[in-house]
């Protein structure tokens, strides 16, 4: 009991200290665009290189890739996605037969409910290099573009309010079966700092979710 205790402890810190760092550093990025008495604010923003853009400017959604049906590898299944956690613990190796394709650094992210109120999305980490692994059709795959946009800021901006909430709001479907409207996602606007920026962004939460992370298999370890 004592040992399970401090797993639970371990995950409800997680989802603590992983919600606040994510208010906090993308705070600039779901601030409205500056009224006319903020045009100091604005010019500076100009002058740094941040720059409005819409999110498939960015990234590469559900990006192509070739996967000869009947190849044995990878599939990670949306039952093997935890709740709001960055990292993917389960796969299973199976033939494909079709679905959402992907590589080590890309995110998927749920578009079906509830999966996605859920907080079913993650980055890949499990695919060795050039490997390409596949999952649930109902994964929306998010790949940052080379020289625009870094793969750790983009997890985190996909898992932020900026990404979820107007991807929640545009569902539709039959009750229980809604889904999220690609076209939708596409078009969101996004105030977009200079990659440098964005790494050093993701380089804050990035450390943070690892030492989560080694918190968390801690805790594994001692409830085992």
């Amino acid at each position: 009991m004592q040992s399970g205790g401090r797993a639970f402890r371990g995950s409800a810190y997680r989802l603590h200290c992983c919600a606040t760092a994510l208010r906090a550093a993308l705070q600039s990025l779901t601030q409205k665009a500056p009224t006319r008495k903020q045009k100091g604010e604005k010019r500076k923003r100009m002058k740094s290189g941040w720059k409005i853009q819409q999110l498939s400017d960015i990234v590469e959604l559900n990006p192509k890739e070739t996967l000869k049906k009947g190849v044995i590898t990878k599939k990670i299944s949306m039952d093997k996605l935890q709740p709001f956690c960055r990292d993917i613990y389960e796969y299973e190796l199976a033939k494909f037969t079709g679905g959402t394709k992907f590589r080590n650094g890309d995110t998927i992210m749920a578009r079906i409910t509830p999966c996605l109120e859920n907080g079913k999305t993650a980055k890949i980490n499990i695919l060795d290099n050039g490997e390409i692994g596949f999952g649930s059709t109902e994964y929306i795959a998010f790949r940052a573009k080379e020289g625009i946009s870094d793969p750790d800021f983009i997890y985190y901006l996909v898992t932020s309010s900026l990404i979820r909430e107007p991807a929640i709001k545009s569902m539709v479907g039959s009750s229980g079966r809604q889904r999220v409207q690609s076209d939708v996602i596409e078009k969101i606007k996004i105030n977009l700092p200079p990659l440098p920026v964005q790494k050093k962004i993701a380089g804050v939460l990035k450390s943070l979710d690892d030492k989560i992370e080694l918190n968390n298999k801690i805790n594994n370890n001692l409830a085992a």
